[in-house]
């Protein structure tokens, strides 16, 4: 079902989470649920997933997770500041060390000249710090977006835990 890139990923995230005794949550939008099935995809990873929240309407991200509704007014479902939100918001509901959050333009509509298909936010939360990133990787088609987005969400739980690992 996953890439060998994917689950290779995916692997490293529930071994090192499993190493520090961290659980993770997953807040997703334009992947709908895929890092989350990405994750349990990985055997032993129950010791490290606590589930995750599938936030694709707006109004979802406002009451399954807390996302201000003025952020999503102000700057669109489609931000960084919505992906911060989602993140923090999805770590606090849950109540786990780590939370990652998608929100982006998959298509093949929806797109905009100032948010295009094929533009995702991501934002990995922690107790010490929200990370994110902006990625554009244009109109690749849907699945293609969808599978790049989990392969960059992976990634940046890795080198954000790897980062507060550094600073200790």
């Amino acid at each position: 079902m996953f890439s060998k890139a994917i689950r290779a990923q995916a692997q490293k995230v529930i071994k090192t989470l499993e190493q520090r005794g961290e659980m993770i949550v997953t807040a997703e939008s334009c992947t709908g649920g895929l890092v989350g099935a990405a994750l349990t995809s990985i055997a032993g990873s129950s010791k490290v997933v606590h589930g995750g929240f599938i936030t694709y309407s707006n109004e979802a991200k406002v009451r399954m997770i807390g996302v201000p509704r003025h952020l999503i007014q102000n700057y669109g479902a489609v931000s960084l500041q919505c992906a911060r939100a989602m993140a923090d918001g999805a770590r606090s509901k849950a109540r786990t060390d780590v939370a990652i959050a998608i929100t982006g333009i998959a298509g093949p509509d929806g797109g905009t000249d100032t948010k295009p298909v094929g533009l995702v936010h991501f934002a990995v939360s922690t107790a010490t710090d929200t990370a994110t990133r902006e990625m554009r990787f244009g109109d690749l088609g849907r699945d293609e977006i969808r599978d790049a987005s989990v392969l960059v969400a992976l990634e940046l739980i890795l080198e954000t835990i790897e980062a507060q690992l550094a600073l200790q």
